[in-house]
């Protein structure tokens, strides 16, 4: 795959199409942000519709789990995580990328073929 986008780089996207000022997007962000943090953490799942859906999801605890960077044996409690399950249309368009091709296809493209 290709590389990586920062937040910083979304930002100018938007900021490119759009007529707010990247101040403005920035705390639209952060807000996004901090809203689904929120929520998720607060025991609530965050659905977006043709996007996905965040939750956090409880992992069972290990007696014997091992450190992978220093080989010991450690014990591990129950604990949350993070999750995130991709929606329909995000699968459907991640299906149709293969290798090379992947760095040829603009968002545009991914878009038309997850409508059809």
């Amino acid at each position: 795959m290709a590389g990586k986008e920062t937040k910083a780089e979304l930002i100018e996207a938007l900021h490119a199409s759009t007529a707010l000022n990247r101040k403005e997007i920035h705390g639209l962000i952060d807000a996004l942000f901090d809203e689904i943090k929120g929520a998720i953490l607060s025991g609530k799942t965050v659905e977006l519709r043709g996007f996905g859906t965040f939750e956090v999801k409880l992992r069972k605890g290990r007696k014997r789990a091992r450190n992978p960077k220093t080989g010991a044996i450690v014990s591990v409690e129950d604990h949350g995580v993070a999750s995130f399950r991709p929606g329909r249309e995000l699968k459907n368009a991640a299906w149709s990328i293969r290798g090379e091709e992947s760095s040829s296809l603009d968002p545009e493209a991914l878009s038309e073929k997850s409508a059809e």
